[in-house]
């Protein structure tokens, strides 16, 4: 076996990320399987420290900017595209991370340098972590950004946006938690186990997990407990993983046995699973998705956990049949419709940098043709749960109020008092959850039913 440093596979992807505008994931997961390929050794705090800097860097790539303008006596325009990346990974060590050494920080960077035919910058790499570090022993110099858009590292429309949103106060809370490593959260698959049985062989194999409040079969997993595959009982099918925001759509679409329920944008299953769990395995989901290879994942997941009530769909849901298909109407739709994912900043590093202001705008129109659509498919007493994970009002409430405008025989129905989603309902009837006052991700969803009466 060979080694490799770690700072030189973060290196290699962030220059996928930043250089050829690969996703984070995406980049994180081709370095890491070349390794494999070249047959390197990886051990598992090596793997682990690779993620926090490609994420973090990501993440953070607007204040690390920021505090190397501060210190570097060149333009960071004209510094080398490498060097760039070499001293925000440095930079992030220094401001971010606490458990490594700063003085080997500053040698870690120089030497990265170093390595990666930039030897002539050495002494400039060690002069500005150096001033840094010398620096950072003396004040806070993160408070001396004062721009929050650099300070919290967002575009400036994000932060306009959420101030007219949240209100001013309201910017360091969600900006930080959005910030944060994201919680690994699971959802027990009833079919095979209870999540008392599920604590219990977190517990045995010394795994810190809890239950979540007001989810009934959600367990939220400490921090750090490595690959998800490798958790116990996951191969048994008992679990999987889901965000607690994410459980709740469910619990509001409220599926019975025997329904016919129909997921109208399923991949990659998470929710279609959960409903067939919810259902018992009884009645019959059809999962739609345009694309073949998400239905896949559709499919390896309803393997996994035992489920044999799902049909997979490959259609775009705007242009679906529902009585050609089923020969019939349906009980009950989902509409997890495409959306900017404004709600889950921090399960995608990269996605403040992707997306604009106008894209919620585009999204918007894609999310009201898909709900003109569904109408059509549910039986007159059915049905339909909108749901987003993005809290942008554009693609929220400025949808399903556009919608009841033009529909007015249809109403929004607010979740039963022990519906689990009724701990986030708002006084309009729908239910929000925002992710600095609820420590989940940012989600919107209503039930909506037509007025038969």
């Amino acid at each position: 076996m060979t080694s490799k440093n770690s700072r030189q596979i973060a290196l290699e992807a962030l220059r996928l990320i930043q250089r050829r505008n690969a996703y984070a994931d995406v980049a994180l997961d081709c370095t890491l399987s070349r390794s494999r390929q070249e047959n390197i050794t990886l051990p598992e705090n090596d793997r682990r420290l690779i993620t926090e800097l490609v994420y973090g860097c990501t993440r953070r790539q607007k204040t690390l900017q920021a505090v190397l303008q501060n210190f570097s006596q060149k333009p960071t325009t004209k510094l080398p595209p490498d060097l760039l990346i070499i001293l925000q990974i440095g930079i992030y060590q220094l401001c971010f991370l606490d458990r490594i050494k700063p003085s080997a920080v500053v040698h870690t960077t120089v030497e990265l340098a170093k390595a990666n035919n930039l030897t002539g910058l050495s002494g400039f790499t060690n002069g500005v972590m150096r001033s840094i570090l010398r620096a950072k022993e003396k004040e806070d110099i993160l408070a001396k950004i004062s721009d929050p858009a650099s300070f919290y590292s967002y575009p400036e429309w994000l932060i306009e946006l959420w101030q007219q949103e949240f209100g001013q106060d309201a910017i360091a809370s969600i900006c930080n938690w959005f910030n944060q490593t994201p919680h690994l959260d699971l959802r027990v698959n009833l079919l095979h186990a209870t999540r008392d049985q599920v604590l219990a062989a977190f517990a045995e194999a010394d795994i810190k997990a809890e239950p979540i409040p007001n989810l009934p079969d959600g367990i939220r997993v400490a921090q750090g407990s490595g690959d998800v595959s490798q958790l116990p009982k996951f191969k048994e099918g008992w679990w999987s993983v889901q965000d607690a925001s994410a459980q709740l759509v469910t619990y509001l679409l409220d599926p019975q046995p025997n329904e016919i329920i129909i997921d109208a944008c399923a991949a990659p299953g998470g929710k279609t699973t959960h409903i067939s769990d919810r259902l018992k395995n009884t009645g019959k989901v059809y999962a739609l998705d345009r694309l073949a290879n998400r239905l896949k994942k559709v499919d390896q997941n309803t393997a996994r956990l035992g489920i044999t009530n799902v049909q997979t769909v490959e259609v775009d849901a705007r242009e679906f049949d529902a009585e050609k298909v089923l020969g019939s109407k349906c009980d009950r739709v989902l509409l997890d419709v495409p959306c900017s994912g404004l709600g889950t900043l921090h399960r995608h590093a990269d996605a403040r940098w992707r997306q604009t202001p106008e894209e919620p705008y585009k999204l918007a129109k894609t999310q009201a043709e898909i709900l003109e659509r569904a109408i059509q498919w549910v039986k007159p007493d059915g049905v339909i749960v909108y749901s987003t994970c993005t809290i942008h009002p554009a693609e929220n409430e400025e949808v399903i109020t556009q919608f009841l405008q033009n529909h007015p025989d249809w109403q929004i129905v607010p979740p039963d008092a022990d519906n689990p989603a009724a701990h986030f309902a708002c006084d309009a009837g729908w239910v929000k959850v925002l992710p600095h006052e609820h420590d989940m991700d940012g989600f919107f969803m209503v039930k909506l039913q037509k007025n038969i009466c």
